[in-house]
């Protein structure tokens, strides 16, 4: 349940003001595929892409173009790690996840503008242009993905020993 209501606060902040990159996405998309249902891996792609639809075409009023589909692979590929931390969801391995998706995002996201839109030239300082243009935002999603991936991950550790902690003050009540 939590992978999903997860999912849904990743959706639900892009809709909302945020500083930019800075989005529980990451997060959301590793922890459902660390402990969401492996049947339903495709809702939260799902969901996500079809976010990236709505805000591009009627929030930002901006044309759907080729590399969105970018970030639709990458969507799926953080999916896809998610599900590596299934049985080895220990602090390294979860830091290590969510910054692979962080410099992942960046790397193909600034390669995808540089080789799609007419934003830079078609050569290797174009290509260099376009990674120091998204430098300021790469900040933010690395902040932003090991905070709510970690604040994730831990929600269920933390859950787990409030609810022993409980069960154990309502044996002490009752005896």
């Amino acid at each position: 349940m939590l992978a999903y209501l997860f999912v849904a606060l990743g959706v639900a902040v892009r809709f909302i003001p945020h500083p930019w990159m800075f989005t529980p996405v990451t997060g959301s998309l590793l922890f459902f595929g660390a402990r969401g249902s492996r049947r339903q891996l495709w809702v939260p792609f799902l969901l996500l892409a079809a976010s990236d639809v709505v805000l591009t075409r009627v929030v930002y009023s901006y044309p759907f173009t080729l590399d969105h589909f970018a970030s639709f692979a990458w969507y799926a590929g953080v999916l896809w790690l998610g599900t590596k931390l299934r049985d080895n969801a220990r602090p390294l391995p979860i830091v290590g996840a969510a910054l692979a998706s962080s410099v992942s995002f960046f790397l193909l996201t600034n390669l995808t503008a540089w080789a799609w839109l007419d934003m830079y030239p078609k050569n290797l300082s174009g290509v260099m242009m376009s990674y120091a243009a998204g430098l300021p935002f790469f900040r933010h999603a690395v902040e932003g993905d090991l905070l709510f991936t970690a604040a994730m991950f831990g929600t269920p550790v933390l859950l787990k020993a409030l609810s022993e902690m409980l069960g154990k003050a309502d044996h002490a009540a009752a005896a």
